[in-house]
């Protein structure tokens, strides 16, 4: 089990610390934030976020409640995947995992948005998680409620979520194809960029890893793939062959929690 420490003990220390969802593995902007900075092979010391808690002291700390964050010394806190990513870039020029060329630079940031920002794919299968929790009689139910106040959980959303995640993982299977049929083993381009980080960690949210590769909750298990079936039929099988590539040639497996 990865080493974590407390808010009050990780503000004495200098270096790279990350805020991280403690126990929850797969949970997909923490696992993203770890592959950045792993595959850079910055090190950095674990802070501990606990689902379902609002931390007072981390708040304090870095004005945010959630996960991940990444302090660098006495710089300002970042909560945003695309800051934490321009903070690996600085600290780690290489393998450079931003392309260099502004034309690919937009794309991927363009499809990294699709992924992981407000109304993308993990964010829209989120809204449909806390829907089903919502309705359900488990304890389960206030966290959604709690957790749906900070992450906009409204009903015209939750009614629209469905289509932008099959839109979205339509979008990427288009984009595999593209590149496939042009020989390249990547998302973008020719080598691996933070897309291909990306999508391994963020397609949890639809397929996560077994749980001999990544064990987590029953309860977390069932909520990442209690969908409809056609949105399991939408998730190209050659973008879980990718991700498993991602997983096996750059990350680290078991995930650990």
């Amino acid at each position: 089990m990865a080493e974590y420490v407390e808010v009050e003990t990780a503000r004495t220390l200098p270096g790279l610390r990350l805020v991280l969802t403690a126990g929850a593995p797969g949970a997909p902007w923490t696992e993203a934030a770890k592959g950045i900075f792993e595959v850079k092979k910055i090190p950095f010391v674990r802070v501990a976020q606990r689902p379902g808690v609002t931390d007072a002291a981390l708040r304090e700390w870095t004005g945010h409640a959630n996960a991940p964050i990444a302090l660098y010394n006495d710089e300002r806190p970042r909560a945003g995947w695309m800051e934490i990513l321009h903070l690996a870039e600085r600290l780690s020029p290489t393998p450079r995992l931003i392309p260099e060329n502004s034309r690919d630079r937009v794309q991927m940031f363009g499809l990294a948005n699709e992924l992981m920002s407000e109304d993308g794919l993990v964010w829209c299968r989120r809204l449909m998680m806390f829907d089903v929790m919502s309705q359900g009689q488990s304890s389960m139910g206030g966290f959604a409620q709690l957790r749906g106040r900070d992450y906009g959980y409204v009903r015209h959303d939750v009614e629209r979520a469905p289509q932008r995640v099959l839109d979205i993982l339509a979008l990427f299977a288009e984009v595999w194809r593209a590149q496939r049929a042009l020989g390249r083993r990547y998302l973008l381009g020719e080598g691996l960029t933070a897309l291909d980080i990306y999508w391994a960690t963020m397609s949890a949210i639809v397929a996560p890893l077994p749980p001999e590769q990544c064990p987590m909750p029953n309860g977390l298990r069932a909520a990442y793939t209690q969908y409809p079936e056609h949105i399991r039929a939408a998730v190209d099988p050659a973008l879980l062959e990718h991700r498993d590539f991602v997983y096996r040639m750059y990350l680290t497996l078991p995930i650990d929690t």
